[in-house]
């Protein structure tokens, strides 16, 4: 399998994973877990992982210039990301997080053009307008899944968050060049810990370990471990192959997957408007992934012509 094909193969399971997390995160959070201190249950145990499997790596020196990247991928890919997501999820429902989260490609399509010269090409304009249309609608139309309502303040925090995630996609693709993605999630992480634990420890202190029952500790490892660690590593394995706007435009899969989860339990049933807004997205995710496509095909013939 090509390094390419291997790297929009993990996009998408990422966004399958962040799919499900909508809803299970939920079920800890606040009636079990506070949001801050569920944060620190989640970045302290990725960090350690990240830290057994380097070292099974070689050592990577890090420059010291790249050290302040670190720090600051450790600010918003981490600490201000997670904490502004659960706090806003913890307040809003589900749909509105999930609606609010549709911005995300199109922050990072905006800050890669800014930071990395990236090229808006009207295939991209034209993939993210068609993701965005068919996420409102099947989003829109699995509404009646969810009862409690949105919160403003929550929405707010969930919007900052799109906003930090997607500086950290678009900030992480220069240090995939230089460093193996271990090395690099290690040091974030472990940064990341630091800047959590803060806001974090108080909460822990008031959860009531003995009365979680078990399933909310399989809850808690899912996104511990799946969310957390797995979702992260692979991220930015795919930004060793992708451009931060290829990455992005994947969260518009998350929808469709909610979509298809809700009818398997029998939430829901298909109709003419879920096909049609799932193609718009298929759609949308294949122009702006075509344009690595085809940059390739144009290097290999100027490469043969010379």
């Amino acid at each position: 399998m090509k390094a390419t094909t291997r790297a929009h193969l993990s996009v998408f399971v990422v966004n399958l994973i962040y799919a499900a997390n909508f809803s299970i995160a939920k079920l800890v959070m606040p009636e079990y877990v506070k949001p801050f201190a569920f944060i620190v249950l989640r970045v302290v145990p990725a960090t350690i992982l990240f830290f057994i499997i380097s070292w099974m790596l070689p050592t990577e020196r890090v420059r010291k210039e790249d050290k302040y990247f670190m720090v600051l991928g450790a600010l918003f890919g981490v600490a201000v990301n997670q904490l502004l997501f659960f706090k806003g999820l913890s307040l809003t429902s589900p749909i509105n997080g999930a609606l609010i989260m549709t911005t995300n490609p199109v922050l990072v399509l905006m800050m890669a053009a800014f930071f990395l010269k990236e090229h808006i090409s009207w295939n991209k304009i034209l993939g993210i307008a068609l993701g965005i249309a068919g996420a409102f609608i099947l989003i829109l139309l699995g509404s009646s899944f969810h009862i409690k309502g949105g919160n403003t303040e929550g929405d707010i925090y969930v919007f900052l968050n799109s906003v930090s995630f997607a500086y950290f996609i678009v900030m992480a693709k220069p240090l995939m060049l230089r460093y193996h993605p271990i090395t690099i999630m290690k040091w974030i992480f472990f940064f990341g810990s630091l800047m959590v634990f803060p806001f974090g420890y108080p909460e822990l202190k008031q959860v009531e370990w003995s009365a979680i029952p078990l399933k909310i500790w399989l809850c808690i490892a899912f996104v511990v471990f799946f969310v957390t660690f797995i979702a992260y590593l692979m991220n930015v394995f795919a930004l060793k192959e992708l451009s931060p706007s290829q990455v992005s435009i994947y969260i518009y899969l998350q929808p469709v997957f909610a979509t298809l989860i809700s009818m398997i339990i029998g939430e829901g049933k298909p109709g003419w408007l879920h096909l049609i807004s799932a193609v718009m997205i298929f759609v949308g995710v294949y122009l702006v992934s075509r344009q690595k496509i085809e940059g390739v095909n144009r290097r290999k013939q100027n490469e043969q012509v010379e």
